[in-house]
């Protein structure tokens, strides 16, 4: 008995899981245009840090706030990869640990480059920008 359970919810995980990959579509730069509000980092709400992403697909820039501090950066592209370039950032220093946790990811993810893609979590569409070690999901904050 608890072997099929065990078994009909690996097969019910497996299927959800084929879904959802099916489902990730590529977002051309220019479709990034404007700011995204960070949500979660590897499966963490991270809502509290408001963290946000604003791309300049137009001048390949990347500005916003990591939770602690100003960012800047330029963008290169690699294929379907984004590599942030010469990330700069003013000094202060973090209030709590929700940010540093949000600060020391994001700057990891913008280094090692990373790929975006369409993606809906918890009923919320937005982006999932994604590095070989983190996932960030993030919502088109409306203007």
């Amino acid at each position: 008995m608890l072997t099929k359970k065990t078994l009909s919810l690996a097969m019910f995980v497996s299927l959800c899981t084929t879904n959802l990959s099916a489902q990730t579509k590529s977002v051309d730069l220019d479709d990034l245009h404007g700011n995204w509000h960070l949500r979660t980092v590897d499966g963490k709400d991270v809502r509290k840090a408001r963290a946000i992403l604003d791309f300049d697909a137009k001048n390949m820039r990347l500005n916003g706030f990591d939770g602690c501090n100003r960012v800047s950066s330029e963008l290169k592209t690699n294929n379907e990869t984004l590599i942030s370039t010469k990330l700069a950032t003013t000094k202060m220093g973090c209030r709590q640990s929700i940010h540093s946790y949000v600060r020391t990811r994001l700057h990891k993810t913008m280094k090692e480059g990373f790929t975006v893609t369409e993606a809906t979590k918890n009923g919320v569409d937005g982006i999932v920008v994604k590095s070989s070690k983190h996932e960030l999901f993030f919502k088109w904050m409306s203007s």
